[in-house]
Formats: C-alpha cells, structure tokens, sequence
C-alpha cells in the first residue's frame, strides 16, 4: 500500500465516538492514562470519553486518520499554532463536559501534564512544526504495521511541505520504533507529580 495521505480516511464527526473506543483500547494499560486513572476500571469506562473530546477537538482544529472504515488504528495531529486550547475551543470541543464525568483529582492531573507537556514543546520546537497528539492502534491489530502507515502517509506530505514534526511518548520501547522512522530524543524527564518517564521527540525536516 502506498503510504500517503489517500491511503487513509480522514475522520468525521460521524465516527468519532467508534475512533475513541479505539484509542481507548489501544492506551488502556498505557503509563500515562495509569497515572490518570489509577483504577482500571474507572480508566475503562471513563478514557472513550476523554478521547472523544480529543478527536472531536482534533477534526476541528487539526487532523484526524484512521488506517480504514475499520479504525484499526488511529492519529492526531496539530499544527503547531493550533495545539494551544483556549476557552472558546474548549467549548467547541465539549471539554467542558468532562467536569461533570470525571473526578477534580483526573482533571487536575491531565492539567499538569498538559502545562508540562507544553513547556517542553516550547523548549524544544519554538518553531513551525505539525505535532502529533496521539497515535493509536488497537491491541488486537498490533504488530501489523498501522502505527507505522499512519505515519509515513503523514511524512510524505510534511516532506514536501519542509515541516518537522514533534511528539512525547511515555512507553520506552517506543523510542526505538519512532527514531527508526527518523525521530530523536530532544529531552527525557519524568512527568510532575509521577513516576511516568517521558520522552520529547523530533524528526527533522526531510528533503
């Protein structure tokens, strides 16, 4: 299959609440969303939501693929000048909501990795850049190279457009996989307030 942005579906409103089952799948048992959600059953029921606010916010101010109509894997993706929430977009993407389904002590949470998280984009691409939110694939379909079509359908185009692209990941395995795509490590630290390892990556501009 070639890898460009045709070969992927483009997400719609329609299909968001089917593309956060799939993510919550796929970060059910990740590092972050346990430091989140401590208790996995809460993380269950409550993480569709939260990414259903994710995606929505993603169609709206971004870019959402998936890898077909079955959703096997999922990616979001910001450009650099729109990853910044304000209130008015948090309105529109129904954040807001999530006050009424989710415990102070999440959000709290979520607030301070999103202010650290940030810091260390602004440390380490005080540049134009597109940025990847998030990228995941169902656990039933790992291993046959989703995460990896996600991915180089995105880059040939940012290739062209002379763009770098950022993002963090807090599963160390991970690092190895995103830097054989052409990442590298800008900065590792550990997430405010946990024991969550987190690594800053940039792939540089290609071409």
């Amino acid at each position: 299959m070639v890898a460009d942005l045709n070969s992927l579906v483009r997400l719609t409103k329609d299909q968001i609440k089917p593309a956060a089952v799939t993510l919550a799948k796929a970060f059910q048992d990740y590092p972050l969303s346990a430091y989140f959600f401590p208790d996995g059953s809460e993380r269950e029921r409550i993480q569709p939501v939260t990414f259903q606010s994710l995606i929505r916010y993603g169609i709206r101010y971004g870019e959402v693929y998936a890898t077909s109509p079955n959703l096997e894997g999922v990616a979001v993706w910001f450009p650099s000048d729109r990853r910044r929430r304000t209130l008015w977009s948090e309105i529109r993407s129904r954040r807001f909501l999530l006050l009424f389904r989710v415990r102070r002590e999440v959000i709290s949470r979520q607030k301070a990795y999103g202010d650290y998280a940030e810091s260390v984009r602004k440390r380490c691409a005080p540049f134009p850049h597109l940025y990847l939110q998030v990228l995941g694939v169902d656990p039933v379909h790992q291993g046959r190279g989703y995460s990896s079509l996600l991915l180089r359908a995105m880059f040939a185009r940012i290739d062209e457009e002379g763009l770098p692209c950022f993002l963090e990941t807090q599963v160390g395995k991970n690092v190895a996989l995103y830097q054989h795509l052409g990442f590298r490590v800008v900065e590792e630290g550990i997430v405010p307030g946990s024991n969550v390892n987190s690594w800053a990556m940039l792939r540089d501009i290609k071409g």
